[in-house]
């Protein structure tokens, strides 16, 4: 259900205990989506289980102005994580008060978590027998709690449509730019993320930030060849000329990159070349076969395939959905 002025609304549940940084993240970044007249694209309101007030992990009590009726309005409804392990869910089971709050949330509405409170969502069965992630520290037992959960650990954030969950707090940024970009296009994602001082887009998945032994300083990195590979996307790459960039062996330039991005070298390329690819469909009009050259992916039906395989969609398909909206 749309407000009034047919914007979609977004209803953050904050539970006891919360973590003030998350709970900030979906006002600021989806209070500054705007249209292209500088109309706002969302309503969004914080609201708790029983319309009272609750702790946050900085210190302070919080007082919000709605209570659990605000989920029975929302178009999203997005959890962000508690101090606890996300309010009491560590069993896997959800306490009466949230699981009441959670049942007046319509059927079609949008579910999204930060972090652990992928245990709320499990909890309720939201998960079952889908993909998702959480923080990298408590997936393993995540995975023991939630065993029909297909979880995945090394990602940022899943989207499965209906239901989206991220990873750490950073990933809570990353999700709701990736949801200002499937709702409004790249475009829009992009001036939010400008406005807030964050990148759009970010490589890799929780894989470059678990704890690992620190390598040596004097190790060389592939930062310098992933810069160098961004501005010649539209070139073959193959993995011999990226190692010899870095001066490295294949074998290091291949263990190193996949240490420091989280993902192997080709597995990155196709990322990056996908969104080149979508900003280009998003905002020109140039031929699908064009695309995909300057893509770096040389025929259409090869765009095609990558698209559809990463995306679901074709590109023709991509550009009707978001071309007018990045425009």
């Amino acid at each position: 259900m749309a407000s009034n002025d047919g914007r979609h609304r977004v209803a953050v549940l904050a539970l006891d205990g919360v973590y003030a940084f998350e709970l900030g993240i979906p006002p600021r970044i989806f209070g500054a989506a705007e249209d292209a007249e500088g109309r706002p694209l969302y309503d969004i309101v914080v609201c708790t289980v029983d319309g009272g007030p609750v702790r946050t992990d900085a210190g302070f009590r919080m007082t919000v102005e709605h209570g659990p009726e605000a989920l029975a309005e929302a178009d999203t409804v997005v959890i962000p994580p508690t101090e606890r392990l996300c309010g009491g869910t560590e069993d896997g089971v959800l306490p009466q008060p949230l699981a009441a709050a959670l049942a007046r949330v319509r059927p079609g509405t949008r579910w999204v978590s930060f972090c652990t409170a992928s245990y709320v969502l499990a909890a309720a069965g939201l998960l079952d027998g889908r993909p998702a992630t959480t923080h990298w520290k408590e997936a393993a037992h995540f995975r023991r709690t939630f065993p029909r959960v297909a979880v995945d650990e090394d990602v940022l954030f899943v989207d499965d449509g209906d239901v989206l969950t991220a990873a750490g707090v950073g990933a809570g940024v990353d999700l709701c730019l990736h949801l200002l970009r499937r709702d409004h296009g790249s475009a829009v994602a992009h001036r939010v993320a400008r406005f807030c001082v964050v990148p759009p887009w970010r490589e890799g998945g929780q894989a470059q930030y678990i704890e690992r032994p620190v390598p040596e300083p004097t190790l060389a990195t592939t930062a310098v060849t992933r810069a160098w590979a961004l501005e010649r996307l539209h070139e073959p790459l193959p993995l011999g000329e990226l190692a010899a960039h870095a001066r490295m062996s294949l074998r290091t330039f291949t263990r190193r990159f996949q240490e420091e991005v989280g993902m192997p070298p080709g597995r990155w390329l196709t990322a990056q070349r996908i969104e080149l690819a979508r900003g280009l469909l998003e905002s020109s009009d140039l031929p699908i076969d064009v695309v995909a050259h300057r893509a770096g992916f040389g025929t259409g039906n090869s765009l095609r395939q990558h698209m559809r395989s990463v995306l679901g969609v074709s590109p023709a398909a991509y550009r009707r959905t978001f071309a007018s909206a990045a425009r």
